[in-house]
């Protein structure tokens, strides 16, 4: 009986295969689209546009020297993998509206989040029924009058306590603007929030309440309106609307003279912290609570004195502003979050991006792939300088993240500064200040804390000339140049005069603001 190995050999001879020249020390054969294998390898030239499909190919890589007929064009061998998609800059489109951050500021009570709320409703972006099951909601918990604020106010806390905590965000619309809307919290235990949210704006709503005795309260005795002020000029709000709220209100009847009065007195104050109150700082009368000069005039017949545009009418109006669309790509995060992945919150200060970019998170120089660009909710294919966006980030995960972190241009990358230079002014502070001291510093996104590692001179408020060189101090209203240090690390930052956004800074110390200030020399890097 024949051997299992007899029974192959016959019926391999069989089939008349001759398999004497085989060479089984050959490496393994692995399936190829092409027809032979060639044995010298030419690096291909950059494919450039779509590849052609293939077709049962007979590939010749052999590179000949040019010189010869028909040696003048190099052929392109056939890519078998898909090529990486290239993105390319972005350009907003023509008939695109004016995306505006608009940040409601002031003190508490005086109405931000109603009026927020009313709006949201006048512009169709909560529709009637929605509102009625807020006053609904709200008339069980005897709170009838705050149903408008709820649209912004979401939390169980907000509502019940009747404050704003964190910085509501919504979106609406005008006839040539797109706005969003930034209900800042009014309470000073809140302002490191506040500052976040100023910090993205390009307008700035300040609320009065002209309310006999509230209005008192909020700016003559230690109240956040001047605070608020003060800070969002800092941030850079180039434009300042003042609404007078509560003119309804039983103590005011819509009376002129209130209203001119808290306007005389916002503004000598509004001068001295930097506005320009005859083209930047407009005063509007309104009641939040039932939307007069918000959209419509009101037919009463008390308020008809006031001539102005409305609300939005004004917003409406306002010049556009001018965006740095083709400047290095800087966007500082304000926020992350996971869901399906990584995703991060912020502004767009300069330079454009679209979907599938490779960008530097700043300052762990980690490369991440823009997977996804969210503006206002909605996925865009790319988004421009002045957007606020939410990017969903590829190779970085969300504990990897952190407020003030700045993506930017692989090519351009933003400083990352341990010791820098600043010019700064001491606004409110009652003791002396020395070196050694240390503060809280908002800048941008970031809040890091600093050590004063000396104080370089003092500035003369009149004639800007350096006067007294090292002083051992400064105090209350001295302007100085100092010298800072990051006490944990490093933060993102640049000088004052290359990206104004990300050099301006808030000093806070024990709760209050004590001092602003512009980046005006990098000293020593992370590196």
């Amino acid at each position: 009986m024949a051997s299992w190995e007899d029974e192959t050999d016959q019926k391999i001879s069989d089939l008349g295969i001759d398999l004497s020249n085989i060479d089984i020390d050959a490496p393994p054969f692995v399936p190829s689209f092409a027809a032979e294998v060639p044995t010298e390898w030419s690096a291909p030239s950059e494919v450039v546009g779509d590849v052609p499909p293939v077709k049962e190919p007979e590939l010749n890589l052999s590179v000949e020297e040019s010189g010869g007929e028909g040696n003048d064009k190099l052929e392109t061998p056939a890519v078998l993998s898909e090529p990486k998609r290239q993105a390319v800059p972005y350009v907003p489109p023509k008939d695109k509206k004016e995306t505006l951050s608009v940040v409601f500021i002031g003190h508490v009570d005086a109405g931000k989040s109603t009026i927020g709320g009313h709006i949201l409703y006048l512009t169709g972006m909560v529709d009637a029924r929605t509102l009625e099951k807020y006053a609904k909601e709200a008339k069980e918990k005897n709170r009838e009058t705050w149903y408008l604020s709820w649209a912004l106010d979401t939390s169980n806390e907000e509502r019940n306590k009747g404050i704003t905590v964190e910085c509501g965000r919504a979106y609406f619309e005008t006839e040539h603007k797109h706005f969003i809307l930034v209900d800042a919290p009014g309470h000073k235990s809140f302002v490191p929030n506040m500052i976040t949210g100023a910090s993205i704006a390009d307008i700035a709503v300040l609320v009065i309440s002209a309310r006999r005795g509230e209005f008192e309260t909020g700016f003559e005795r230690g109240g956040q309106t001047r605070e608020h002020a003060m800070l969002v000029k800092t941030t850079g709000v180039k434009h300042l609307i003042v609404l007078i709220n509560k003119m309804d209100d039983s103590t005011v009847n819509w009376d002129e003279s209130r209203f001119t009065e808290c306007q005389d007195k916002l503004t000598p104050f509004l001068r001295k912290i930097g506005f320009n109150v005859k083209t930047d700082v407009f005063f509007i009368p309104c009641s939040g609570f039932t939307g007069a000069f918000l959209k419509d005039r009101p037919s009463d017949a008390r308020c008809s004195w006031y001539k102005g545009p409305t609300l939005l009418e004004y917003l409406d109006g306002l010049p556009t502003l001018s965006r740095c669309i083709d400047g290095p790509l800087r966007i500082p995060i304000s926020d992350r979050f996971k869901d399906m992945g990584t995703y991060v919150v912020g502004k767009i200060e300069s330079g454009s991006l679209t979907r599938g970019m490779t960008l530097t998170m700043m300052p762990n120089r980690v490369s991440v792939e823009v997977l996804q660009i969210l503006n206002d909710d909605e996925e865009v294919e790319g988004s421009a300088a002045g957007d606020n966006v939410k990017l969903k980030l590829k190779n970085v995960e969300e504990e990897d993240v952190s407020p003030g972190f700045v993506l930017c241009s692989p090519d351009n990358l933003c400083h990352v500064a341990h010791v820098f230079d600043v010019q700064l002014v001491i606004v409110d502070y009652k003791s002396i200040i020395c070196p050694g001291f240390t503060a809280v510093m908002h800048i941008h996104a970031c809040v890091q804390e600093i050590r004063f590692r000396s104080i370089l001179c003092r500035i003369d408020r009149k004639t800007n000339e350096k006067t007294d060189i090292r002083p051992r101090f400064i105090k209350q209203d001295d302007v100085a140049i100092v010298r800072f240090e990051a006490m944990n690390g490093c933060v993102c930052l640049e000088c004052f005069k290359d990206y104004a956004q990300m050099g301006r800074f808030t000093l806070r110390d024990e709760g209050k603001t004590i001092g602003v200030g512009k980046v005006m020399k990098i000293i020593s890097t992370s590196e």
